[in-house]
């Protein structure tokens, strides 16, 4: 198995949780795409990172079944990883910057893939929701502190692929804060932490703790 890192991205306020990527740093020993689709299905993360350039920040996204454009949690992890100014996508460049305690990707919100953002009354119809069928990529939201910003939600993909539950979506969340127009202080899955805000030109910012778990 070709060798690679797994960190830990939007991690709660203790280091806790937080959604685990793959990254295989040394890409161009993976130059195809079956190749790394093959990989990326083996590890079964939710998305994986093949890094083809660390100096310039060249990355690639696969899924355990599809290869993506952009997505939020590798741009974020990769990004404190390899400590650049920038990520790039196959959808184009990710300003990245890192205050000291989270790292933070910009990027325009109509690139994050289409979900179903599905609004609860409450956080308790959140955490009580089963994993849907397969079907629809739908990320479920309620407000916890509508007046400070404070959201609970829960990711389901839908893919079949094995991946019930995201425990952590930052492109999920760039889409949320898109359509309410506000920071937000996010809660997913089991206790994984994101922060976002919205920024000019349909761009949204968002950023979350990283740990290096395996390496």
């Amino acid at each position: 198995m070709t060798d690679y890192d797994v960190l830990r991205v939007f991690c709660g306020p203790d280091g806790a949780y937080g959604n685990e990527l793959g990254v295989v740093r040394e890409g161009s020993g993976v130059p195809g795409r079956a190749e790394r689709q093959e990989i990326a299905a083996k590890l079964g993360y939710s998305e994986t990172v093949f890094v083809d350039d660390p100096e310039r920040g060249v990355i690639d996204i696969y899924t355990p079944t599809s290869r993506l454009p952009f997505a939020g949690y590798p741009c974020v992890g990769a990004g404190w990883l390899l400590d650049v100014p920038e990520v790039v996508t196959p959808a184009g460049p990710v300003g990245v910057r890192d205050d000291g305690e989270f790292t933070w990707i910009e990027a325009p919100a109509d690139w994050a893939p289409p979900r179903t953002l599905r609004r609860y009354a409450t956080v308790a119809e959140v955490d009580a929701l089963d994993v849907p069928p397969p079907g629809e990529w739908v990320y479920a939201w309620a407000w916890q502190d509508e007046a400070a910003g404070r959201i609970r939600a829960r990711g389901f993909p839908g893919r079949g692929d094995g991946i019930d539950e995201d425990e952590a979506t930052g492109a999920a969340a760039m889409l949320l804060t898109a359509e309410l127009g506000r920071a937000l202080n996010i809660t997913q899955g089991r206790g994984s932490q994101l922060l976002t805000a919205p920024q000019p030109h349909g761009y949204v910012e968002v950023g979350g703790r990283v740990r290096l778990v395996r390496f």
